[in-house]
Parts: structure tokens; C-alpha cells; sequence
């Protein structure tokens, strides 16, 4: 089966949609019924969530297909389910940054499960010659698009200039 065909069922298996805003495709496997009242969360948070919610998450070789650089209130924890390796840039609060690889290989460093902490600057896309990559990502307390922050280019490459040329790559030319 080609690469195309299994990009194609997945899609259809999963009915996954383009992901506004931070680009691959993805659909909501999981939201608590369950929520933490607003007073019982850190400042962050302006309004109630649930407990926890989960992803499936879909990014192929097309080039606009893509994870925008993002920032979160919550931790993010992404798993790493088939396909071919993605790299995971991190531009962390105090200025640096880190490039993790997920991916089946274990045993080289790669990474089938890893956690990107709150108040990271995260976005991913796969690694050259890579087809498609099958993610999932799970946050607790749950995502709500309140706690979105997209990220602009020109201001990402001056905070973090050893970064700007995956920068470019890793934003929208549009986002505001």
C-alpha cells in the first residue's frame, strides 16, 4: 500500500479535519464530562476545563502540513503512534532551545512519548523524506483554544536568533 493510500485512510478512519490555526489534521478522541471548576485552578486559567482532553493528530509530506509554533498553558503530552520521525523544536522562557525527535526508534533517541512543559514556544513537522506521522496529544486540565498563543515570526527569530531559520519554517507568514 502506498504512502498516499494509508495517508488517505487514516483520514477517512479517524475523519480528521485540517487543524485551524496550527496546520496538520487531527480529531478530539477524548473530553472529560468532568470539569475542574475555575476556583480551583491556577491564575492561568480564565474559565472552567475538563479534566483532561486527547488528540489525534496527523502531519504529511505536503509542505503546508506543518504544526505552527504554539504556545500552551498546559503541559502537552505528545505520543508518538506510526509513521516517520518528527522534529519538535522547544524555544524555552529562559531563551534557549531544543530539538527532540519522535519517532519509533527508541533506541537511537528518539522519543515515543515526550512532554513539552507550559509557556513552551513548540511546533514540529517531519524530519526531510519523511511521508506522514500519526501523534496523539493529551492535556490535563483539558485544551481549550483560550490558552492558544500562535507565534510570530519576526518576534520568535529576535527572541531566539540561533533558532530564526526553523522559525521561519515553523510559522504562517499571516499569523497575527
Amino acid at each position: 500500500m502506498s504512502h498516499e493510500d494509508i495517508i488517505k485512510k487514516l483520514i477517512a478512519h479517524y475523519k480528521l479535519e485540517p487543524l485551524r490555526f496550527e496546520g496538520g489534521q487531527f480529531t478530539q478522541t477524548y473530553k472529560s464530562e468532568e470539569l475542574f471548576k475555575r476556583q480551583h485552578l491556577p491564575e492561568r486559567y480564565s474559565s472552567n476545563r475538563a479534566h483532561g482532553t486527547a488528540i489525534i493528530y496527523l502531519l504529511t509530506s505536503d509542505p503546508d502540513s506543518f504544526s505552527s509554533l504554539l504556545k500552551l498553558a498546559t503541559d502537552e503530552i505528545y505520543h508518538f503512534y506510526l509513521g516517520d520521525p518528527i522534529q519538535l523544536l522547544l524555544l524555552l522562557p529562559d531563551g534557549t532551545s531544543e530539538r527532540v525527535i519522535l519517532g519509533p526508534n527508541i533506541l537511537n533517541g528518539q522519543h515515543v512519548q515526550y512532554v513539552v512543559q507550559k509557556g513552551t514556544w513548540q511546533g514540529s513537522r517531519l524530519l526531510p523524506g519523511g511521508q506522514y506521522a500519526l501523534l496523539g496529544c493529551t492535556m490535563a486540565p483539558g485544551f481549550e483554544l483560550e490558552d492558544f498563543t500562535p507565534g510570530q515570526r519576526e518576534e520568535l527569530c529576535n527572541l531566539y536568533p540561533q533558532e530564526a531559520e526553523l522559525v521561519i519554517q515553523l510559522t504562517r507568514a499571516n499569523t497575527k
